[in-house]
């Protein structure tokens, strides 16, 4: 098994040359498992297109594993609740102050419920909206606009909002979007290929940045 805990800290270097990736299977009752080809197909299209060399084995790691430690990336998507027991909030708050990056993606409803359940690991943390001229939004794909709109939904403006942690980005929470729809194989949702390139390019700007930082 890979290991990239040394001294307590991630080694950065490790990092680059794993470029292992996860979904995260949390408790509390939401559907963790929404989106099955999401991130599979970005980590294939990040391959191919910014020359990246992640694994195309995309694992499943539950948030109180130690293996959590293996994954330099983990996503996490959903609609309905989250609830992170006290091994959970540990186990999670070790892994991102260590160098650890957490995406989370609204799959519609998340909200209210990861924000607390995050509250209850950083409580001196609060999210922050990224504006849009923040390096996520600049390379390697521009988006002078930010987050885009790939589904509907509520009708409400995408934002980008993220925690910190000692100037770290360490949790991405991209709301209003659902970009992992967007990544999703075409015949699931029907989306135009425009949008969904528009999708997989902003979620390469992610990788990018989460592995060059």
């Amino acid at each position: 098994m890979k290991c990239f805990w040394v001294l307590g800290l991630f080694l950065v270097t490790t990092f680059v040359s794993a470029q292992d990736v996860a979904v995260l299977h949390y408790k509390g009752g939401g559907d963790w498992y929404s989106n099955p080809t999401s991130l599979p197909n970005l980590v294939k299209y990040c391959n191919t297109h910014i020359n990246t060399r992640i694994n195309t084995n995309v694992q499943t790691v539950e948030t109180s594993s130690p293996d959590i430690f293996q994954f330099p990336f983990i996503h996490m998507t959903g609609h309905g609740n989250v609830f992170f027991d006290d091994t959970d909030k540990t186990n999670l708050k070790n892994y991102l102050i260590s160098g650890g990056f957490l995406h989370i993606d609204d799959n519609y409803g998340l909200k209210p419920y990861i924000t607390k359940a995050l509250k209850d690991i950083f409580p001196e943390q609060d999210f922050v909206e990224l504006p849009t001229t923040h390096d996520i939004f600049q390379k390697p794909n521009r988006f002078p606009e930010g987050l885009p709109k790939i589904h509907e939904h509520d009708g409400e403006r995408p934002q980008a909002f993220a925690l910190f942690y000692e100037g770290r980005m360490i949790v991405l929470f991209t709301f209003e979007s659902d970009l992992g729809d967007g990544w999703e194989d075409p015949e699931v949702h029907n989306d135009p290929e425009s949008v969904r390139e528009k999708a997989l390019k902003m979620g390469a700007n992610i990788i990018f940045y989460v592995f060059n930082h």
